[in-house]
Parts: C-alpha cells; structure tokens; sequence
C-alpha cells in the first residue's frame, strides 16, 4: 500500500500495523495515527517512524509512552496542523488510558542533515496536546537520530537507514555528556524540579543511559542500561533507586526526589572518576 500522488512512498497497510506489536490496543492507536497522518499530510510526508521502547523491545504498559517520528518535506500548513491536532485528540478519546503517554514530533526532512539540534522548532505532541510555542530539540536530538536509524520501523516511507544518516556514537557520547552538563545538572538546586514521580523515575532511567552509553558502542533501552548499572555500580543506594525507578508505574508516589538529585551528582563524579568526561571542562 502506498501513499497517494507523485511523491508516493511505500507504507504498511492498517492489517499489518493492527498486528505489529503484542498489544492490540497499541496497534489500534498506530493504525489510526498512520491512517490519519497519511491521509492529512498525503505528498508532503517523508515517513512516518515508530520509535522508543516498543521498538527496543523494552515496553512496559505501566510506565512506557508510545513514540513515534512523523518527518515531512515541508513544514505543516496551519490547517494541517490543525487537522493533525484534531487526530491525536481523537486517539486520545478513544484510548483513554493513553491520552497522555503519546509522544510524537513532526520534524521536517531538512532537519536531518545536521548532528546539531535544529534551530527551527518543531510540532511536538505529548501530554495529549501540542505544546504553544513548538519547542527547539535539545542534545536528545542526535541521540534520537541515532535509535532512529538503528532501532525505527517505518509505518509509512523508507526504511530509517534510507532516510536518516550515518551517526557517529562519539558523536551520540558527547551529546549525552552535554545533555548532563546543560539539562541535568542545573536541576539539582531546584528541588521543585522533582516533585513529579513520573520525573523522579525518568530522570533516573535517563541517568543509567549515559552511564551505559559512555561506554558501550550501541544506544539501549532505559531498562536494559538500567540493569548493567545495578550490575556495575557497586554504591548500594544506587542499585536501590534504579531498581525503584524500573519498578514505577504510573498513578504510583517513587518519593525519591532527593536522592535522584545525589544521583546526578553521582553520575558526574562517575563519568570524572572512570576518565569519561570532564565535566567542569566540558571535555570528551
């Protein structure tokens, strides 16, 4: 099956999308999302990619979001968007349970020739809306890129290694170390920051990723580096509050806002001890 017009690229058809992960009320949500963006978007999009933990076989329905990558030749027209936005309330509505762990960017083709983050914002869809103003990518971006490329499954358009290039995981590495630098570690005075359990775990998870990517060649799953850092880490406190955050569901109190900021700093002195990074420099 494939896209309408002159620009048409190959997609999956709605049977075998309502059968490509083990949950059938996932499956629903992409082969609605895939049905609407398609028929919305027609000429103008690229591909449309799932991504994250359903892809990583790594999900979790307590506490995983749905990821998907729509990418476009153009930049959406306001009616688009606005038809686009009226989609995903759709979903939402249907699948209650999901309405607010759908996660989704529409970036455009454009966007992928550089290792920088884009300066241009982009749609962004989470939480059960798009957020006002579009938000600008930040050192995720080119640690998305590279899961993309690796781990992505095309709902509509070429396969990720046909649209997304080669990325370097030095190049990955070091967005991770500034993603500690500049996200992370400006968080740890600011306690109001973790009051959210959902925040608690994720930063947590996100923290064993750096961890792990440091010094591993291929970009895994939140929980798989979750474990190698229980396995590695030797500090008891540590292992506990992973575990914990592995654990976490949502609708769940973790009640751990303290020590995921000691984790932080843990995670700096960890990268400095092992020779990894220089964070006071800002050096690989």
């Amino acid at each position: 099956m494939t896209l309408p017009g002159d620009g048409a690229v190959r997609r999956l058809s709605r049977a075998e999308i309502l059968h490509l992960t083990p949950y059938e009320d996932v499956n629903a949500i992409l082969a609605d999302l895939a049905d609407g963006v398609v028929s919305i978007l027609g000429d103008a999009l690229a591909g449309l990619y799932l991504t994250g933990s359903l892809t990583y076989g790594d999900f979790d329905r307590g506490s995983s979001d749905i990821d998907f990558l729509a990418v476009l030749q153009r930049r959406m027209r306001s009616d688009e968007r606005n038809r686009v936005a009226a989609l995903h309330a759709g979903v939402a509505e249907r699948h209650p349970v999901w309405a607010e762990r759908i996660e989704g960017s529409y970036i455009t083709e454009d966007m992928l020739d550089s290792i920088e983050p884009p300066a241009t914002p982009r749609p962004y869809i989470n939480g059960g809306a798009f957020w006002d103003p579009d938000p600008r990518y930040g050192n995720e971006w080119l640690i998305n890129l590279y899961a993309l490329r690796d781990c992505g499954v095309a709902l509509a358009g070429p396969e990720p290694v046909e649209l997304v290039p080669m990325v370097d995981i030095d190049d990955v590495r070091a967005a991770s170390r500034r993603d500690l630098l500049e996200e992370w570690l400006p968080t740890v005075d600011d306690p109001e920051y973790f009051r959210s359990s959902h925040i608690q775990a994720y930063v947590t998870l996100t923290l064993c990723r750096i961890m792990h990517r440091d010094v591993h060649d291929r970009v895994v799953s939140k929980r798989v580096a979750a474990r190698w850092v229980r396995e590695t880490v030797p500090e008891e406190w540590v292992a506990s509050l992973v575990e914990r955050a592995e654990r976490w569901q949502h609708g769940e109190e973790m009640d751990a806002a303290d020590e995921v900021r000691q984790l932080i700093l843990f995670t700096r002195d960890w990268m400095e001890r092992n020779g990894h990074y220089d964070v006071v420099g800002g050096r690989g």
